[in-house]
């Protein structure tokens, strides 16, 4: 059983003053393989006191001397990336392979992005040509809380933590407690890359305890939170009273329209993986499926036949296969979503409730696809984060817009055509933060982020940074 009870405050470790224990499962097993403590107030508070007694030192660094520290984090978390990805697979149950590659691989894409719009960023400009003494300049928002959560944790940390520093900010992390071991070896690499003592903060906690104060506190100028809409709207509550800067990356429904003119095989296969990757926990998964009704039939029989080949295994084990869930408590809610789906009478093509053959334990779930699925049934109007594809037909492209459209969420959309002309109309029309067309990826660096109820803000590159940093005016200097 490892013992990760201690915090990292003002750089060093330090037992809990006023925390409990708490034990972390393995997903694969339900069994326990480590305890952490959840923090309490006083734990919070020696945080966030730390944090801003180093702001103004750290504020007032020049971006050069920022871009070193991301560097040697950089060199530091590439060395230990294995290490990483283990943990991250332990934790909440990615495949080894994938996180390696790709859960701990994200934090390495992300430093590296964020050195690069660091290198580029104007802190202080003048307002325009043929304009003297009227200076605009970028300064750090102050201190940040960043809570991040379990689906893809270091995506999320990084992304954060890396803007933050960037910016200028000094914080206090709260990783998810559901998967707290990566949030701590992050914070051994913060201090091996030798971070001056107060600017980066570690306190694990639960949301109605450390995640609330975070929020509420009035030493905190600026909460950046990914989770759950649900939080994020709780968040943004306690957040309101001090008037802080607010910034959230939250739940999605996105939809993936098929148009006939498209490779539908193709198109059907990867956007079904894609929806499965990661046992289906990632906000931006294509969970709706939308197949113009000429290939419909067509399409559902090739993503049921993406949902049978797609491999269900221990994530201890090499290969492309998906893992388990990452809680029982997320294991009951999509059963209990694929059955809604059942009983409201969308056609189950693959899967179905209950876990996969011959496994008896651990949250393994079974790639389930529906067809016929209805805008008012639940599998269509909830996120649901688990490997489950829901199937609806449509007729012409007005009709396949209003569908994508017809969801609180906006975080992502996705676009199969060979016509670049459809694909540019659509996707002007489409509500949501990112778009991409025949399977393209973003770029490193690009804005992640949504429109509606997922979310207010950006991360990621110059556009990451920007949400840690206050504008200021400055007239009258020549």
């Amino acid at each position: 059983m490892l013992d990760k009870t201690e915090f990292y405050i003002n750089g060093a470790w330090v037992p809990s003053r006023d925390g409990r224990s708490f034990l972390v499962l393995n997903p694969a097993t339900e069994e326990a393989f480590a305890t952490i403590t959840i923090g309490g107030a006083e734990d919070a508070e020696a945080a966030i006191a730390a944090a801003k007694a180093a702001f103004p030192a750290w504020s007032m660094t020049s971006p050069e001397d920022r871009s070193g520290y991301l560097q040697k984090l950089l060199n530091v978390y590439t060395a230990r990336r294995v290490e990483m990805g283990v943990a991250i697979s332990t934790e909440m149950g990615a495949p080894i392979d994938m996180a390696v590659s790709d859960q701990a691989g994200a934090g390495i894409s992300h430093l590296k992005s964020f050195i690069r719009a660091l290198g580029a960023l104007e802190f202080q400009r003048p307002l325009r040509d043929g304009v003297v003494g009227q200076d605009i300049t970028y300064e750090a928002a102050g201190v940040a809380a960043l809570i991040t959560p379990w689906n893809w944790p270091m995506n999320q940390v990084v992304l954060k933590v890396g803007a933050a520093l960037a910016a200028g900010c000094t914080m206090v992390l709260k990783p998810s407690e559901i998967a707290p071991m990566s949030g701590i070896l992050f914070a051994e690499m913060m201090h091996e890359a030798g971070l001056p003592a107060g600017v980066f903060n570690m306190v694990n906690g639960d949301g109605a305890g450390v995640g609330t104060i975070l929020s509420s506190h009035p030493d905190i100028d600026v909460v950046s939170f990914t989770g759950s809409t649900r939080a994020g709207v709780l968040i943004s509550k306690a957040a309101a009273d001090t008037v802080k800067t607010v910034s959230l990356e939250l739940g999605g429904k996105s939809p993936n329209l098929v148009f006939d003119d498209c490779d539908v095989e193709a198109a059907v296969r990867r956007g079904a993986a894609f929806c499965f990757n990661n046992t289906g926990q990632s906000c931006n998964a294509a969970t709706r499926m939308l197949v113009q009704r000429r290939v419909y039939d067509q399409a559902v029989e090739f993503a049921a036949a993406e949902a049978a080949a797609t491999n269900v295994d221990l994530p201890s084990n090499s290969g492309n296969h998906i893992g388990p869930l990452v809680s029982e408590a997320q294991f009951d809610k999509v059963q209990k979503l694929i059955q809604s789906g059942i009983d409201d009478g969308a056609k189950l093509v693959a899967g179905g409730v209950g876990r996969p053959e011959g496994m008896n334990r651990g949250w393994f779930v079974k790639p389930t696809v529906f067809a016929d699925a209805t805008p008012d049934m639940t599998i269509i109007r909830e996120e649901i984060f688990g490997p489950v594809l829901a199937m609806m037909p449509f007729d012409s492209e007005e009709e396949a817009i209003a569908m994508a459209n017809d969801t609180p969420y906006g975080l992502a959309a996705y676009i199969q055509t060979e016509d670049m002309d459809r694909a540019r109309r659509v996707a002007a029309r489409l509500r949501a933060g990112m778009i991409q067309v025949n399977g393209a990826s973003r770029a490193a660096g690009s804005p992640f982020g949504g429109y509606k109820q997922s979310g207010v803000g950006r991360e990621g590159g110059f556009w990451g940074i920007e949400e840690f940093l206050e504008i200021k005016t400055i007239s009258g200097i020549v």
